[in-house]
This record gives C-alpha cells, structure tokens and sequence, in this order.
C-alpha cells in the first residue's frame, strides 16, 4: 500500500485543491485513490472541507479527522506516540479498499508551531512519500525555494529517499492564458516550457529543486477565475442582509465595480459577472442593474452600501430583475468599508460550493505530470476504468478524432458555452447553426469567449441547398414545399448536413424533445446494414467502475431478436469507449428459478446473442443483484463467468431500463452520460433539456467517438 503525505510549506498554498487534484490525476489513471486527513486544525467540532469535498469529488468514503481539542490536548499531555497511532488506524480503514492513499498533513500556522514537527513524525509513522506543496512566483525563483527549502530540513533534506518532490500551486507570473479552465483533464494544458524555465532559474541557487531526485511534478497556474466566490459567500464578510437571495447560490464574482459617478459614465461595468456595488440611495443604479438583468446580462448581484434599503415601491419597478434571479444584498458598511472585506475574502473553497471544487480539482490535475505519476506508482496496482478515467479517455479519444460536429441550438446559451469549450480544447470542430449575430448577444451577456474557429453557420443563408437533396432521399415520402417547410427546422437541416457527410455526428435536445432529434434521423440518416433497429445507452460512473445501461430511452417493448440486437449493440459501443464487456440480460428471475413470458423472452434474447456473436461474454436472465454482487451471483449462478461482474446491463423493456438508470442516478447521485443512440449509420445524440455545459461537452465528445468507430469499421 502507497501512502503519499502532503506537506503545505505555509498558510493559503492551496493545500485542499492539491491533495483533490492528485486524487483526481489518479483516478485518471485507473488508479482507486483514498484519502485521510488525520488531524483537523479546526476549532468548531464540524465536518471537515477537505474531507466532505473528497466525499463528493471521488463519491467515496473516508474517515473524520481527530479534533484539533483532542490533538492539542494529547500533545500536551505528552501522548504523540498514541496520536500517532491513531492516525495511523484511520490509514488502515481507508486502506482497506482503495489503490493508493493521500493524506492531508498540518498547515504550519503561528498558533500550531507542532505543525512541521508533527508532520515529519506522521510520515514517519505511516512509512509515506512526502509531496511539498508551495505557492510561486515565477519572478522571485530564489524566494520560492527558501520556502521550500524551510520544510525540507525537517524531512531530512531533498536527498531524503521519503521526500517525493514538489507541487507548485498558485504560481504567480504565468502569461494569462495559462489559467484557463479545462473541462476534464488534459494533459496538454501542462506548461513543460514555464516549468523548466522556471527550473533553471530555481537551480541556479538550489540545485536540487527540480532534480531527479526531487522533481517539480506540476506548475500549477493561479487562475482569478477559479478564485472567484459566489454572491452567497459574501453576505457574512460584509455583514449583509438579503434584499433578493435570487440565484445567489450559482452566480459567481468574476469582478467587482464601484459605482461613483454618473450612471451614463458607469454603464461599462454592467457585464456579465460583475458585482455592483454602490450606495444604496443610488436609485439610478438599482434600475440600471435592473434593466442589465432583463436584456440577459447575468450580473454576479448589486451590494448596496450604507443608509437603509431602498423604497419598495422603486423595488416593484425592478420584479423583472428580481424574478429573473438577480441577487441583491443591503450592507450597513460604508462603499469602501465594503471593497475593502471583499479584497479580504479568502480563497478557500466552501463545503457546499462543490460545482467550484470539482473546477479546481480538474485544473489542478490537469497540471500535474503524467509521466512521475506513472513512476511513483512502479505498476503496483490494477487499472481499472473508473468515471475520471472514462471522462479523461473519452477527451483524449475525441480529440485524436478531429470529428466536425453540427449543434442545431446554436443560440441556446449552455450549447454556445459547451461548443466554445469544444472548439478551443481541440474536443471537435464544432458547428453552430444560428444567426451569426444571435450567438454573439448570448456571449456577450453570458461573458463566453468565442474562439476565432467556432463555425457559425446562418441557416437562413443554407435551408435552400438541402431542398432538393431531401425530396431525393425521402422519394415519394415529400415534395420540395414539404422539404422547405421542413428545413425551417435546424435539427432537420443539421441531419441533412450529416446525411451529406459535410459533418460527422449531431447533437441536440438542450431544448428539442427526443422525438424531435431522432425522428430525422430515423428518417434520413437510417439504421446501419448489421442492423435492423436504433437503441440507446447510458454510462454510468458509479463511484467504483462505470456501467452501461441499456435500452433506456428508445424501445419500449423489444421482442427475443431485438433485445439481443441491443445486446450485441451495447457491447460493441462498451468496447469503442475502453469497457471490457460482461454483458448480463437483466430479469425478475436467475436462470431457471422462475417462469413466465418476460423470462423466457430474456433466455431466448440471451441465446441468440450468444449464437449471434460467440465471442462475448454473455448471460442471463440474471437478476440485478445476481448480476452486479459477487457474493449474490457465486450464490445464485455459481457457473457463470458474468454474475456478479457484469458491466452491460441489458433491460427487457424501456420500463424497466428507464425507471432502473434514473432511480440509480438519483438515489445514488450518480452521474449518467446519455442517452448515447447506437445502430444509425451515422452519430446523432440527444441531450436531457436539463442538461449541463459539462453533460453537452461530454454528447459532443461521445458523437466525435461513435463517428471515428463508424469510419474504422
């Protein structure tokens, strides 16, 4: 068992994002990372950060940290042998069950002066490698490394064999582009010039800083916009009182503006992002947020300074803004009292701001190096295809694709968000079909940095192109008035674009129903010649591997043939994504035990999947739990190589599929990518309406994935 021990060379480096992002980066590598904060250096009994943050990051469990009462009443009373030992039982636990373990050490503070001494015992007692985790600054090499120097001494020095290397965080003095935020890993993010630009200078006063011995394993960028809070951390640091809580808990500070002159001289600073702050008999400038608001600018919210809160009445003139979510505060400090908290506010992740955690701990990973991370781990353990491995492979596979993508809800703002994100992460050439001057507004309100080869098609300037083409692939079915009336419609046109081959897949649904996505391609793009229906998959990233469920959202009632089609298609695609298929027929009975029509349709199905394609590992009916627990499938099918191991899990009805994937997404907040469609000539994928930026990202890579695997066959 490897255990690696973070060591923090000061207060604010970043302590918490680094040990998420190593976690991560091992994930990423298949690798099932545990962690353990032993000691908390907290004064209120609560939950530990770190600790509930890695519970939601990893979804996994950990143990609670020993109370900073009981550590500083221990070391007192002269017991370090027994603290010791108990934070080395709390190793073990957790130990238990994963890979490798990361542990969290003490932040050396002026009140814990026992920090540096006791972090040394602690890596000692659990036999671990130790990582140094400093801030940088790319202009002061030389002050850098004293600091990292400073903890050294207490480990022995860097020719120390315990000592691992160093992880730079929040490094000062990088070009800006650098702090960009990446969707998921990337490893191409890494700045391998700055890093040995910056070794270079280091080791002309400290040698061993960024040698073999003790390497830099990441330079990691100080990014403004990962730093920055949301509107609901702010109200207890400005003694603040609601006016609209609105969506205070998502909207972000990306800047914050002062307003002190005349309005018609501020109105630049209404952009999306911004915190207004002004005083609170600054009638003008509520209504100016107001108006802001309404036109689709999502303004971070208004802090009004001083007096008292405005009138109601000027408050009704504002419902549109207020409805619309815009979060307004009251503060009884004075303007610059107020600035003045705000620049105080610390960088420090809250528990509850998981959206932000889950940023952090992916540009944090991102910037670690791949190749000491291989080194370190020597290949002792066992990859395995965890979610942050699958969402880190289906990146890289997307990428080596350059698959050409249309988006027929080009205006739609989250599609525009996901489509830029593509675009300058090389995930695909995306495709936006809409007016050219409608994506710019919703980038322009929605602060959305549209990169120069973003392709943004009119449709308006294209529709007449298809008509003719349509008639001909649908003869008999419309003439050329139904071919244009039908061409109004995007999703239409971007499946004609596909059926043309002048794209590679299609993605739609932010706004679209199902039917609304398929039904075009049923009729345009139809099923491919090994096939004989269209089915869907999800992927489902339970903490430990990922799953594929199938059919959840097409066939509602499939007989023997189809289902073992679905099977045969699920599996292939389980393959195409790095998932060894063990595929089980899912049923209300386990082999023989049971009788009737839907367990006899799973046997049937099971045997002419089997017939079908000798070469996959199959079985069924199986119940869930036969399926999926060890223990339930030795007990309940003794001889079968998939009970109790099976990945694909094949549904006997959209019913059962459907309620299945969405009770296990809910119940067991898991994340689901999907609804992938399987058995079209060519990809085309349909989003939830609810979907996030990530999920759109995720269909697009997905569809770029599906194209290639289509283009090789």
């Amino acid at each position: 068992m490897k255990t690696i021990l973070l060591v923090p060379t000061g207060e604010g480096v970043g302590l918490t994002s680094a040990c998420l992002g190593l976690v991560y980066a091992l994930e990423c590598q298949g690798v099932k990372a545990g962690f353990v904060k032993p000691f908390s250096q907290e004064l209120q009994a609560e939950p530990d950060r770190t600790t509930a943050l890695y519970r939601h990051i990893s979804k996994l469990d950990t143990v609670e940290p020993i109370t900073y009462a009981k550590i500083t009443q221990q070391l007192n009373d002269g017991e370090t042998d027994e603290l010791l030992e108990e934070a080395v039982s709390l190793q073990r636990q957790v130990a238990k069950s994963h890979d490798i373990i990361i542990v969290e050490g003490l932040v050396p503070t002026a009140r814990d002066a026992f920090a540096s001494d006791l972090n040394a015992s602690l890596a000692q007692a659990l036999d671990a490698k130790v990582i140094f985790v400093s801030n940088a600054d790319i202009n002061r090499p030389e002050y850098t490394a004293e600091k990292v120097e400073a903890q050294l001494r207490n480990f022995g020095g860097a020719s120390s064999t315990r000592n691992a290397g160093v992880l730079f965080m929040r490094t000062r003095g990088l070009p800006e582009e650098s702090a960009q935020i990446p969707v998921t890993i990337d490893p191409s993010l890494r700045l391998i010039s700055d890093t040995e630009k910056f070794k270079t200078e280091i080791q002309k006063t400290h040698a061993h800083i960024g040698s073999a011995v003790f390497p830099i394993i990441g330079l990691v960028p100080f990014s403004d916009t990962l730093s920055v809070p949301r509107i609901s951390d702010l109200a207890k640091q400005i003694q603040a009182t609601w006016i609209n809580q609105g969506k205070a808990n998502t909207r972000r500070v990306l800047h914050s503006s002062l307003i002190a002159s005349n309005i018609e001289h501020e109105l630049q600073k209404f952009v999306a992002g911004e915190l207004i702050i002004s005083a609170s008999d600054r009638i003008d400038v509520l209504l100016a947020s107001s108006l802001a608001t309404s036109n689709g600018i999502p303004l971070a919210g208004l802090v009004l300074t001083e007096h008292h809160e405005p009138n109601p009445l000027v408050l009704e003139f504002c419902q549109s803004a207020i409805k619309n979510g815009l979060p307004i505060l009251h503060t009884p400090l004075s303007t610059f009292e107020t600035a003045q908290q705000l620049a105080n506010l610390g960088n420090e992740i809250p528990v509850d701001d998981t959206e932000r955690a889950d940023q952090v701990t992916r540009f944090v990973s991102s910037h670690i190096d791949q190749d000491w991370l291989l080194q370190i781990l020597n290949g002792d353990y066992k990859p395995r295809l965890s979610p942050s491995a699958f969402r880190h492979e289906l990146v890289q596979k997307s990428i080596a694709a350059k698959k050409r993508i249309v988006l027929p809800e080009g205006d739609e703002p989250r599609t525009i968000q996901a489509a830029a994100i593509c675009q300058s992460r090389g995930i695909a050439q995306c495709v936006l079909l809409a007016k050219p001057e409608a994506v710019f507004d919703v980038a322009k309100a929605r602060n959305i940095e549209l990169p120069a080869d973003l392709e943004i098609i009119d449709p308006d300037l294209i529709r007449e192109n298809y008509v003719a083409q349509m008639v001909e692939l649908r003869k008999g079915k419309l003439n050329e008035l139904q071919a244009r009336e039908q061409l109004q419609d995007t999703v239409v046109l971007g499946t004609m674009m596909l059926a043309l081959d002048q794209v590679d897949g299609l993605v739609s649904g932010a706004v679209h129903t199902t039917a609304n996505t398929v039904r075009p391609a049923f009729q345009l793009i139809k099923t491919a010649p090994e096939y004989s229906l269209v089915s869907s998959i999800f992927f489902m990233l339970l903490p430990d591997e990922v799953y594929v469920y199938g059919d959840c959202a097409i066939n509602p009632d499939p007989d023997a043939e189809q289902l073992a089609e679905i099977a045969i298609q699920s599996a292939d695609s389980a393959k195409a994504f790095g998932i060894d298929p063990r595929i089980a027929m899912i049923s209300y009975s386990t082999g023989t035990s049971g009788a009737g029509a839907e367990v006899e349709k799973v046997a049937k199905a099971t045997e002419i999947a089997k017939q079908r394609r000798p070469d996959l590992l199959i079985d069924g009916p199986l119940q869930y739990d036969a399926a999926s627990v060890e223990s339930v499938g030795r007990s309940k099918a003794p001889d079968s190589q998939v009970a109790g191991r099976a990945n694909v899990f094949i549904f006997p009805d959209l019913n059962t599929g459907n309620t299945t994937y969405k009770a296990v997404q809910r119940s067991a907040n898991v994340v689901s990518v999907g609804p992938m469609l399987q058995g079209l000539n060519k990809p085309v994928n349909d989003l939830s309406r609810g979907a996030l930026v990530d999920d759109i990202v995720f269909t697009i890579a997905l569809t770029a994935i599906q194209s290639e695997q289509q283009a090789t066959q």
